[in-house]
């Protein structure tokens, strides 16, 4: 096996095995949902389910939720899968993918994995971290089948307007290519008109979950919006991935489906408290600068003395707390912060990272 080749995500098992901290902003996801809020007893599951292509309850709530017709929707084991699975069927080795800069890091790794030839174009943090749907234009070659964008942006939370994004799929449409947006995190657009790009043509691939947005991320429930004849086709090679799925899973997606909007406002409530403490750590910090996103659980702010690293370190040995370092999101002087977590937890967190920051400044350089 020496000549296999070494796929793994940095990020995913530094997440796994190193971020835990009994304060933590590494996550950047809601906490999670109970199960017991469900109502679910063991009466209403069963182990085994149809192994066909989809679930027909899941796939019909998943259709209502996106406004969509069955047929285009796929089911998938979270978002990361979904980005696999859609990522194999839309590439073949050699092709050209452009991927936006910064990006979370699996995106990058699959479209490795997959054999692609990796094009980048920058989302610039003195830009806001806004697309440039003119770099987008610079960048595409004849050989690139894939754009690949997040909505909102991971890391930085930021939104992509609807003007934007079918902009990029024109460019795209041009060139005989597909856009691939992971929108994980776009139902946290509280309060803006935001429709998932998937409605801007029919050259859009979407990417999603109730994991994100939720704190449903144990039930796996992801899935993809593609056109039918393609949904088709990642149906088919979803049989060497995973050929059936978790029925369990399926049932207990369908019953937090139906009962989607007091998960939400759950998921809502607690980020108001959240950004509301955030807010206020910001407030008066001159140690720390960057774009902070009305939305969504993230915020990606850049570190202005000393290395990140060496500060992350501090942070968890010192003061118990954990970030995410910047390395992870290609931008080494930032770090992510994540806001999803308890309340009382998080607003803990904020008051150790500011106190961990006021010391940081003390520290002979």
């Amino acid at each position: 096996m020496s000549n296999a080749r070494a796929i793994a995500s940095s990020y995913l098992e530094w997440a796994k095995l190193y971020s835990p901290a009994k304060y933590n902003l590494a996550t950047s996801g809601i906490m999670s949902f109970p199960l017991a809020e469900l109502h679910v007893s063991p009466e209403d599951l069963e182990i085994n389910g149809p192994t066909v292509y989809g679930y027909e309850p899941l796939q019909e709530r998943l259709a209502r939720k996106c406004r969509v017709t069955p047929d285009c929707v796929v089911a998938a084991a979270g978002t990361a899968m979904a980005n696999h699975l859609a990522m194999a069927a839309l590439l073949e080795p050699g092709d050209d993918v452009l991927i936006e800069q910064p990006t979370y890091g699996p995106i990058l790794e699959v479209a490795s994995y997959l054999g692609a030839n990796i094009l980048r174009f920058e989302r610039r943090a003195e830009q806001d971290f806004q697309i440039d749907p003119g770099e987008v234009a610079r960048r595409i070659t004849s050989k690139t089948r894939l754009i690949c964008v997040t909505n909102l942006h991971n890391p930085s939370g930021a939104l992509t307007s609807e003007e934007t994004l079918a902009r990029i799929g024109e460019i795209a449409r041009n060139r005989g290519s597909q856009v691939l947006v992971d929108e994980v995190y776009l139902d946290m657009a509280y309060g803006q008109p935001v429709r998932s790009s998937f409605h801007l043509g029919s050259n859009f691939v979407v990417t999603t979950s109730l994991t994100k947005a939720y704190g449903l991320s144990g039930l796996r429930c992801g899935w993809i919006l593609a056109q039918p004849d393609l949904a088709r086709r990642m149906w088919r090679l979803n049989d060497l991935f995973a050929a059936s799925p978790v029925h369990p899973g399926e049932l207990l997606a369908v019953v937090a489906l139906d009962h989607l909007n007091k998960i939400d406002a759950r998921a809502r409530a607690l980020l108001e408290t959240n950004r509301q403490a955030l807010d206020a750590f910001f407030s008066g910090r001159s140690d720390l600068d960057g774009f902070r996103s009305a939305w969504g659980t993230v915020s990606f702010p850049r570190l202005k003395n000393g290395s990140v690293d060496e500060f992350c370190g501090f942070l968890r040995a010192r003061y118990e707390t954990s970030v995410v370092p910047g390395r992870f999101f290609e931008m080494p002087d930032h770090f992510r912060i994540g806001i999803g977590g308890d309340p009382a937890m998080t607003g803990e967190a904020l008051k150790r990272l500011g106190a961990a920051l006021d010391d940081w400044g003390t520290i002979p350089s």
